[in-house]
Parts: C-alpha cells; structure tokens; sequence
C-alpha cells in the first residue's frame, strides 16, 4: 500500500515507519523538520499546511501528532480535524496514534480512566486533550479514521515481543494483569490494523499480550 505517515519525526511514528517498510509498502513521511525516519521519501512541512493535493493518491495516512505543552494541547484535535477534511469523501483511511486516556473502564462505559482516582495528575492534560480528540472525531462519518489507543503504560524504549491484544473501548488488561505496550509492539499492532482496513470509525485499543 501507498501510506502516508504525517508528524514522522516522533518516536511512534518512527516505530510505525520501520514497521511498514519492513513489510513492504511504500511509505512517505511528513514533518515540519528535517527527516529522522526511516522513509527515504520525504516532504518537509507543517501538518497543518498539508493540502488534498498533499494526501491525494495515499490509501492510508498515520497520524502521529503529539504535543505535551499547555499551549499546544488543543493542536491535537486542531490537526486530527485538519487531516480529517483532507481525506473526507475519499477512500483514503486515518489512523490516529490516540491516547490511553480516553478508555473505559466500567462496562456502561460512564467512567473514563483519566477521571479515575489512581490516574496520575501530571498526565491528566494530555489525556484530557487526546480524550477531546477522539470525541471531536466520533460523529465524523464523511472521513474513515481509526483512533487507535495504546496500553496506559506506552513504552517508547520498550522490548519487541511481537505478541499484543486488540482491544476496543475498554481498558484491556493482559495475563499480568498489567496494561503495558512498547512502542515496537504498539507499531506491530498498528501496521496489522492498517492491513485488515477493518475497524473504521471506530476506537481500538492495543496491550501487551
């Protein structure tokens, strides 16, 4: 396939590119500065300067957009809704590298897990923006976005077990009762959802199996 990785430089991305090379498809990386990826094709600009042109002709852009600063917290809905306009009405799919946030964890799904006592209070803006992110999506039926959730403990320097559990909108626990993902795993993860194609306008969620 012909993907489209936008914000290439952050640390999921890059394990995502790895990942789609490795497996064959052709792959382009966007960033506003130079390229770290792995991509050897490459467009220099900002995520919320790409056109339809930009997109045209991808069946599949990642988004791997992250911000951690007060100030540029809302980018994550901002640029999401952006890419979300460029691919609407075409059949060009939108995965969203989300947040852990934003999960259930009651069966009535009225209980998310950043509103939970033990979730910890420094995180609490972050999940809070991707949380608004993933609600500005849901009633979006022109796009085809997948937002896929990592596990609450996203490891970026962690092992790749090759071995993880698709869950849906409920915080999934593994074996260990841990909910625990590597940035190598979480990539894995992504990259079978992005071949399926299955799961559109719905919210997935990986974990270490």
């Amino acid at each position: 396939m012909k993907i489209a990785v936008v914000a290439a430089n952050g640390k999921a991305s890059r394990a995502i590119i790895e990942e789609l090379i490795a497996r064959g498809h052709a792959v382009t990386a966007f960033a506003r500065s130079e390229n770290k990826s792995a991509a050897k094709d490459f467009v220099q600009k900002d995520i919320l300067d790409l056109t339809k042109a930009d997109l045209a002709g991808f069946d599949v852009v990642v988004d791997g957009f992250g911000a951690y600063t007060p100030d540029t917290l809302p980018l994550h809905t901002k640029t999401s809704q952006h890419l979300a306009d460029l691919v609407a009405g075409t059949a060009t799919r939108l995965y969203i590298v989300g947040g852990a946030g934003s999960l259930y964890v009651d069966p009535s799904h009225k209980v998310q897990l950043l509103d939970t006592p033990e979730f910890p209070t420094e995180f609490y803006a972050l999940a809070k923006a991707q949380t608004d992110e993933l609600a500005a999506l849901r009633p979006r039926t022109d796009a085809k976005w997948i937002f896929v959730s990592p596990a609450a403990d996203f490891q970026a320097d962690g092992a790749k077990t090759g071995k993880y559990i698709l869950g849906g909108e409920e915080l999934t626990l593994n074996a260990a009762g841990e909910s625990v993902i590597s940035y190598a795993d979480y990539a894995l993860g992504m990259v079978d959802l992005i071949e399926s194609g299955a799961h559109v306008g719905e919210r997935v969620s990986l974990v270490r199996a």
